[in-house]
């Protein structure tokens, strides 16, 4: 039965949405769609993401999914859009973050936001002109090619003002991103990002894959965040499948998130201290990183561990002995990762370059929209764990890292309050790790999508999931936190010196695997 909402004077009546997240939803029309928006920009929220789907196989044209979260709850609404033209109200007027997305959306389906941003996203010259590749049945010629004309950056003029062109190809073994300076001596005036170079249509191969199939997918979305995705790819089939989980493997889950937000944390501080010039906390840190990944393929046989998380439950146990010792390896990594934290602190050089370089402010982060870590740095406190708990979560009372001054120093701050907190987190569910089996079959598959998402060590994750009845999977739409959060370091560049750049690039430390899917 429709339950109506606070939003029931725009004429949106919502109903839930089945899972494990507090969610409702509703079909809009354009207007509603708006309205919409702007009532939860008012109140607060912000916007997740959007997608969009290819339905004329089915007689339904086109849709536009959009995921708001409004405070403590997520809002899905969908709006069906003509298969002659599909266009829809430009969003990115309510909320900045939707600008990429709705322009990736265009380079995938056709789907045209009227008045935004037009410039491709996702096409580099590869694609053939007329080519959607997540349209139902693919048209192209693969003679002409989409994209061949100069990517139209925005330029800045003035005396002394010249443009340092950064990659996509980087001196370092990272992913590809080109970014464009414009600078005065070494001050930095505009920053502006090109991503997209590492796009694998990876929500195309979800097509036709059958729902238990698909999590092998998921947990490869993005190598350092593998358990959040498999995680709420996972929650998203259960949902969609009104699969109940058992208590042992969503507490299992809940460790290896924990264990997986630990992980990165150590690498990124190891290499924020040798951004900063100090080799000695990369030695260390690494040192540290590669112990804890041992302990973990010493447990479950994987450093990474892309095949634990499984829809129905987990495919790893703990035994007692596991428990013992992974108690045990952490109380250890909890004594030295304090001497570094008071290393890092005390070091005038390290502190010297951390305080006031990136600044990101509280007003910034909410007109952006910035989630995840990054906001937290920056005085917003905001954190699924906390915010929308999820089993086992509701019952860990998640100690919350905010710090408020926004620059690099507040990011690291953030990372060492949370590798504590994780470890403690993490013994507290060894000790309180509950019977039951690890693994539930999934049931039949129901009307609707279905959705899950997770607090990953960047942000939210989430996955939203639609399956034909024999259980094929029709469309995938996985979603990572540097969506939202890759626009802010264009800001917090701004006003500092060029040789700062990579210090506060890795001080967020955003996906390119899991931004260009």
């Amino acid at each position: 039965m429709s339950t109506p909402m606070p939003y029931a004077d725009l004429g949106v009546i919502m109903r839930p949405v089945p899972g494990s997240l507090p969610a409702r939803q509703a079909q809009v029309s354009a207007e509603q769609l708006v309205g919409l928006c702007h009532a939860v920009r008012k109140g607060g929220g912000r916007l997740l993401t959007l997608w969009g789907a290819d339905d004329r196989d089915q007689g339904r044209g086109f849709a536009l999914y959009v995921v708001l979260q409004d405070l403590q709850r997520l809002v899905v609404v969908h709006m069906r859009l003509s298969a002659a033209d599909p266009c829809y109200p430009d969003l990115s007027e309510v909320f900045s973050c939707a600008e990429r997305l709705q322009r990736a959306t265009y380079d995938l389906l056709g789907m045209r936001a009227i008045g935004g941003d037009e410039r491709w996203w996702l096409r580099h010259g590869t694609w053939p002109a007329p080519t959607f590749p997540l349209r139902r049945h693919v048209e192209g010629s693969a003679d002409v090619l989409s994209g061949s004309a100069a990517y139209a950056f925005i330029r800045v003029e003035g005396d002394g003002v010249h443009e340092i062109a950064v990659g996509p190809v980087h001196a370092g073994i990272i992913e590809p991103g080109h970014f464009r300076f414009s600078v005065v001596g070494e001050k930095v005036l505009r920053l502006e990002e090109r991503l997209g170079y590492v796009h694998k249509g990876i929500e195309k191969r979800f097509e036709s894959l059958l729902l238990t199939e698909g999590a092998c997918l998921a947990a490869r979305i993005c190598g350092d965040s593998a358990i959040a995705f498999a995680w709420a790819y996972a929650m998203a089939a259960e949902a969609l499948t009104a699969t109940t989980v058992s208590e042992r493997a969503l507490s299992l889950r809940a460790l290896l998130l924990e264990r997986e937000r630990i992980a990165n944390h150590l690498g990124d501080l190891g290499a924020l201290g040798n951004d900063a010039g100090l080799a000695f906390g990369l030695t260390q840190f690494s040192r540290l990183k590669e112990d804890f990944l041992r302990v973990n393929a010493a447990t479950w046989g994987q450093r990474y561990l892309m095949d634990a998380i499984v829809p129905g439950g987990t495919c790893v146990d703990v035994s007692e002995l596991d428990s013992r010792v992974l108690v045990d390896s952490m109380l250890r990594l909890e004594t030295e990762v304090q001497t570094l934290r008071e290393i890092y602190d005390n070091h005038a050089g390290l502190q010297d370059r951390f305080m006031g370089t990136g600044c990101v402010t509280g007003d910034l982060v909410e007109q952006l929209g910035v989630i995840g870590l990054a906001a937290r740095a920056s005085g917003s406190r905001q954190d699924w764990r906390c915010d929308m708990p999820v089993a086992p979560y509701e019952s860990l009372n998640v100690r919350l890292a905010v710090h408020s001054k926004g620059d690099v120093a507040a990011r690291v701050a953030v990372r060492f309050d949370e590798l504590v907190e994780s470890m403690r987190l993490c013994r507290m569910l060894l000790q309180t790790l509950p019977a039951g089996p690890l693994e539930t079959a999934l049931g039949s598959t129901q009307d609707g999508i279905g959705i899950g998402g997770v607090e990953g060590w960047r942000g939210p994750v989430f996955v939203a999931l639609d399956a034909d009845a024999d259980g094929r999977i029709r469309r995938c739409h996985p979603h990572d936190p540097s969506w939202q959060n890759w626009p802010v370091i264009e800001y917090a560049a701004i006003d500092n010196i060029v040789p700062d750049f990579p210090l506060i690039n890795k001080s967020f430390n955003l996906s390119y695997s899991g931004h260009d899917l």
